[in-house]
């Protein structure tokens, strides 16, 4: 995967939407929503109840891939606060054989704000590492560079004819917003005035792809 700058530091992207800080042997995810599809199923809907487990196995995946010794999750971790109570046993022992190999940070989000620690980890509300702030939400006049996730950020393109969608992390000279992370989780078009609001002028669409880094300018 093609790195990029931000803030003074270097920074990986991957297509599953992780970002790798390689001076901080860290790797950082957002939006994970684990047990999203056990949440719809108590209330009716009912839904493939494999979304943990394909959102972990890809985590792990990045884990292994990377060499990463450290792991942030950026918020909205699990769907709801009881989420880490209903992972199968066959995803909570891979939740917790990787909070255990790993100094893995839960920062929560608004999904999961009462999250209780029964999975490993530390919970905390928001990190600054490096002068870089990591958090769910962007605050819009946060002076410090910050990386978030909260919006799911999503880039609509035509490819030979046909519309597409792709996860993207969208930046700007002091912000990142990630995209989502979880195998159940849908999207906000990047140049929605919510994301632009946050982020302001000159901020750009990011798509890794392959061994190359797409870059697509957003409307301010």
């Amino acid at each position: 995967m093609v790195p990029f700058s931000f803030a003074g530091e270097t920074f990986v992207p991957s297509g599953d939407g992780a970002l790798f800080w390689p001076e901080r042997q860290a790797l950082l995810v957002a939006d994970l929503h684990l047990e999203k599809a056990s949440w719809f199923a108590r209330l009716g809907q009912l839904l493939p109840p494999y979304d943990s487990h394909a959102t972990l196995t890809a985590v792990a995946a990045e884990l292994a891939r990377t060499g990463a010794r450290r792991l942030y999750c950026l918020g909205d971790s699990f769907h709801d606060r009881f989420g880490c109570d209903r992972l199968p046993e066959q995803s909570r022992a891979l939740l917790t054989a990787m909070t255990a190999a790993v100094d893995w940070t839960w920062i929560i989000g608004n999904h999961d704000p009462d999250f209780a620690d029964h999975c490993g980890g530390t919970i905390v509300e928001e990190v600054e590492l490096g002068g870089i702030v990591l958090r769910h939400e962007a605050v819009r006049d946060e002076s410090r560079p910050e990386i978030s996730g909260h919006f799911h950020p999503k880039v609509r393109l035509s490819v030979k004819g046909r519309r597409v969608s792709r996860r993207c992390f969208v930046a700007s000279a002091t912000k990142i917003i990630m995209p989502a992370f979880g195998a159940l989780t849908g999207g906000l078009d990047a140049n929605h005035p919510e994301i632009a609001r946050h982020l302001g002028a000159q901020a750009q669409a990011l798509v890794p792809v392959a061994d190359r880094l797409l870059r697509f300018p957003l409307a301010a």
